[in-house]
């Protein structure tokens, strides 16, 4: 669709918006790919519940399953304007970008070797995912599993049986990259 030609307002509007700009609005519509914002100053979209969109990853820093434990339809949202969407016509938004980011603030006070205790979240083929708090979780890779199977003394082929969500874990923090968002934890000595 050519939005140029068939919403002009709408086209002006969007083209209007810079990087950073704050934005009001509220929620419309609540999809398994991201969330429709009708903005407070700007124009109906012919097609979609909102001008303004939020994809999954701008909705908050903290991890989530589903979008509706973070925003409900009818909220009132302040979010920044991020990026005009030329194929949707839409305002790409960013509730998160006005939110302190809580790896960094993590970075800030924890460095590599520090000890600490978490929960497990998850456990995959690959290692165990740990929750240190503030919605902080990191990976102990399999390979960095210092322990043994329970009561057989040796590795276990299948490590993911000797953890269970939920439960409590002592970790060893080995590496934080900001960058790629990712952190790496080796399990302490005695673990549990």
């Amino acid at each position: 669709m050519d939005w140029q030609a068939e919403s002009p307002e709408l086209w002006t509007f969007l083209g209007s918006l810079h990087d950073g700009e704050i934005l009001t609005g509220t929620v419309a519509a609540i999809e398994r790919f991201g969330v429709f914002v009708a903005l407070d100053e700007g124009p109906g979209h012919p097609i979609f519940p909102g001008v303004g969109f939020l994809t999954m990853p701008e909705l908050s820093w903290r991890h989530f399953t589903d979008p509706e434990q973070v925003v409900r339809i009818g909220q009132r949202v302040t979010c920044e304007f991020i990026g005009f969407d030329t194929y949707n016509a839409e305002a790409r938004l960013s509730l998160r970008a006005l939110q302190p980011d809580p790896l960094r603030a993590f970075a800030c006070r924890t460095e590599a070797g520090h000890v600490l205790r978490g929960t497990v979240n998850a456990v995959c083929p690959i290692g165990v995912f740990v929750d240190v708090g503030d919605g902080i979780v990191g990976l102990v890779p399999f390979r960095e599993y210092p322990g043994a199977a329970k009561n057989s003394g040796f590795p276990s082929a299948d490590r993911s049986a000797d953890f269970e969500v939920g439960a409590g874990i002592t970790i060893v923090v080995l590496d934080i990259d900001l960058p790629r968002r990712r952190l790496l934890f080796t399990q302490a000595d005695g673990g549990r």
